[in-house]
């Protein structure tokens, strides 16, 4: 092929690469603001239940007994019911195969912060079955979510893809640990680490 001809086919491409690329980085949502250490652990203001059902994918947690046996690929999957209540779906990857609990969520007079139970449903009734579930952090376009609670002793990472963007998840670790988490002990996905380069 004469290189006129060459060119005239490779400038193109490489300008729309280009043009790609670029509007690529232009469209990728910002970072949410870094927080000052001593931040106020407390749900998020606003939270529509709406956008919040469906499946999240955990990208990283603090221990818990509950889950000493997942390994990765959990989801929690939220569904509301006729009646107004929220179906819970939890489930995991273990060593042994796949495993699943079904729980239900209530809402309080805060927004941001649920009530959840795995206990039977004729224990709803007593009080300490219910647990804090508070969102503490949140993407304004619902694409991730950080969960936890008065005590911070408990902490979820949610995402609705399976990993989160390594600059992104270090924000919202740096948020959490502001806001009074420690996060020594994180436990992150294995998919995530991969993405890390831990993997």
């Amino acid at each position: 092929m004469p290189l006129p001809a060459l060119l005239c086919r490779a400038v193109p491409r490489a300008l729309l690469v280009t043009t790609l690329l670029a509007g690529a980085t232009a469209c990728a949502a910002p970072l949410p603001e870094a927080l000052p250490a001593g931040s106020a652990n407390e749900p998020v203001a606003a939270l529509d239940l709406e956008r919040y059902d469906g499946t999240w994918h955990e990208v990283a947690r603090l221990p818990m007994f509950f889950q000493r046996h997942c390994v990765g690929d959990t989801t929690a999957s939220y569904t509301r019911r006729d009646d107004g209540s929220i179906e819970v779906r939890n489930a995991c990857r273990t060593e042994g195969g796949r495993i699943e609990s079904v729980g239900a969520a209530r809402t309080t007079d805060v927004a941001g912060a649920l009530e959840v139970r795995f206990a039977p449903a004729w224990l709803g009734w007593v009080p300490m079955v219910w647990a804090d579930y508070w969102v503490i952090d949140l993407d304004p376009s619902y694409r991730w979510a950080v969960v936890g609670g008065p005590t911070q002793g408990a902490m979820w990472i949610l995402s609705r893809e399976p990993t989160l963007d390594p600059a992104l998840l270090e924000r919202i670790k740096q948020r959490a640990e502001a806001r009074g988490y420690d996060l020594d002990n994180l436990i992150v996905d294995p998919a995530q680490r991969a993405r890390l380069g831990d993997g």
